[in-house]
């Protein structure tokens, strides 16, 4: 079992969102583009609230 996956909420606009935990390049919320992940090489920094691991 992986845990690469998790949804996360986005602490600006409060939407939930699956990302790639381990993201090569920042993730931003589809919403409002505030950033959610920020790659730093290997598991990312979660700035958001992590709701689920999706696996």
């Amino acid at each position: 079992m992986t845990d690469d996956f998790i949804k996360v909420k986005c602490p600006d606009c409060g939407n939930e969102q699956i990302v790639f935990r381990k993201a090569a390049t920042k993730v931003t919320c589809h919403v409002c583009g505030s950033v959610l992940v920020v790659p730093k090489g290997g598991i990312g920094e979660i700035k958001g609230e992590i709701v689920e691991v999706v696996g």
